[in-house]
């Protein structure tokens, strides 16, 4: 079991939390959801215990362990995958070390001799003679085969990577386990893959997401954080999602009967307070009145970006002939894909990391060329693209304000006008004037959809656009795309983005590319 009491989380005068009271139970999975900025990140921390609260205290029951999965994948990039798996028990790893360093030496001291004796025998009662094994086994549940253990961990795709990070959590057997943002980057086989191991995960989690298919396929409750507190709601994302809004509802009508009720004691108080016949009454309604309190409603930090995209210019009938194209890097990714592509067509490129997806979406915008075959542009294109890299297309030394700005046709290139379409898309006071490069995720991703709004480009080209905005953000963008005029190509793992936009799959499968229909929700 772990819980909170009275949490409370501050940056100077801003608040994250306060007096946050909640308990995670074991045996359930807590989707912990809301917008960006809102001390998600920071309250994980807390529990895990790398951050520090300004008040309050997390209370962890006797014996529970934790493990954390944090969203930085890259840390041990250059450790081997076995070395970073036993680095899941720190104790043992650093005995390990130990012991290890005592080997490669020739000459040992008395003191040095007793030492070994000493870390020997912890390292025997630790476990430390069967590590490698329970590694090993650890890892060959997960999908790994002997010959890649001692490869770096930069060798592997993020879902492979992320199922070792797991692995290593796991080693230590924790009874809580805390992830933040684990499908980030993911495909959608590694993803269905997490879902399945959390289902099947007897402790208690915690979990940080913004994927609503996932939310909805592992949690027993989503802890929403919003209004400087945390609330617990039982079911998945799509039951909160329905229970918040009546839960809202209920109180604005509560509060709407309790103002009429204002009024008419007001009222009444007002007409007979000097008449001697209603005297007691118009007293009696004023000591009720000075009772009544109307709940104040605090303002949700959920909030949504505003985003339509509009064309420019007409999308004639002919958008992209696509010939025989082919690509090949250290291998073949895909050979002889032919295709045509017509207006409002909306099309979702699926597959495994690493098997091109962004390659060929590149190669049908004009980006990258193809080895063998033509894609041929119709000559009413204008694409508007989104990268899955923002530093493709933002320049960190510029501010967001002026960068923008240079997309912009010059009426409406002025600071007033440049603060107000910024101001739809979240950007509020100074955040205008940040250089690109301090910008969040959530920030960047909503400045290139901006300037894309501005170009009004007929043809847009999305790489996994979903990946740093929230819930919000992502519904906003969704029902964006649903209303655009001409056609969309898109790079996703959003399983709702796909089945609910896509009217065309591009599968990429084993170096082959499957052409199929889809039927959008």
């Amino acid at each position: 079991m772990i819980a909170t009491s009275l949490l409370t989380m501050r940056f100077g005068a801003d608040i994250l939390f306060e007096d946050v009271s909640v308990k995670f139970t074991p045996g359930n999975c807590y989707g912990l959801v809301g917008a960006n900025g809102s001390g998600k990140s920071t309250f994980i921390k807390i529990l895990a215990g790398l951050l520090s609260s300004t008040r309050g205290e997390v209370i962890i029951g006797r014996d529970c362990s934790l493990g954390y999965l944090r969203q930085d994948h890259a840390e041990f990039d250059d450790v081997p995958i076995l070395d970073t798996v036993l680095m899941g028990k720190q104790k043992l790893w650093q005995l390990h070390q130990e012991r290890e360093a005592g080997f490669a030496q020739d000459d040992l001291s008395e003191a040095e001799q007793l030492r070994s004796g000493e870390v020997e025998h912890e390292f025997g009662e630790a476990g430390g003679y069967t590590m490698e094994a329970d590694a090993a086994k650890l890892l060959a549940g997960l999908g790994f085969t002997e010959d890649v253990f001692t490869k770096p961990m930069r060798t592997l795709q993020g879902g492979f990577k992320l199922r070792v990070l797991l692995a290593q959590i796991l080693f230590a057997k924790p009874d809580v386990l805390l992830l933040d943002e684990p499908t980030n980057h993911l495909d959608l086989e590694s993803i269905e893959w997490l879902v399945d191991f959390l289902n099947r995960y007897e402790g208690t989690v915690i979990v940080i997401s913004h994927d609503r298919f996932f939310l909805n396929q592992v949690c027993t409750h989503i802890a929403d954080l919003d209004y400087h507190e945390i609330r617990m709601f039982t079911g998945n994302y799509d039951d909160f999602a329905i229970a918040s809004l009546e839960l809202r509802e209920r109180r604005e009508k509560a509060n709407e009967k309790q103002e009429k009720q204002i009024h008419d004691l007001k009222a009444f108080i007002a007409r007979f307070s000097a008449n001697a016949s209603k005297s007691k009454q118009a007293t009696s309604r004023k000591k009720l009145l000075g009772k009544m309190e109307i709940n104040e409603m605090k303002p949700s930090s959920r909030v949504s970006p505003y985003i339509r995209f509009t064309n420019k210019r007409r999308l004639g009938g002919k958008v992209l002939e696509v010939t025989g194209i082919s690509k090949q890097y250290d291998k073949s990714l895909f050979q002889d894909f032919s295709c045509t592509i017509g207006p409002r067509e909306r099309i979702a490129i699926i597959g495994k990391n690493g098997t091109g997806k962004t390659t060929l979406l590149k190669m049908l915008c004009g980006l990258l060329r193809p080895d063998t075959g033509s894609v041929v542009i119709g000559e009413t294109v204008q694409f508007s693209y989104f990268p899955q890299d923002p530093g493709e297309v933002l320049d960190p030394d510029t501010q967001a304000l002026d960068w923008l700005g240079a997309f912009a046709e010059e009426a409406n290139r002025t600071e007033t006008e440049l603060r107000s379409f910024m101001g739809r898309m979240l950007f509020s006071r100074d955040d205008v004037f940040k250089p690109t490069r301090v910008l969040s995720g959530g920030e960047k991703a909503r400045l290139i959809l901006a300037k894309m709004m501005l170009e009004g480009g007929n043809v847009t080209i999305l790489d996994e656009p979903t990946n740093h905005l929230d819930l919000e953000s992502i519904e906003a963008l969704n029902f964006a795309l649903s209303q655009i005029e001409g056609t969309v190509i898109f790079v996703s793992h959003d399983h709702r983005l796909i089945a609910s936009l896509a009217t065309r799959i591009f599968e990429i499968v084993d170096g082959r590319i499957t052409d199929r229909r889809a039927d959008p929700m």
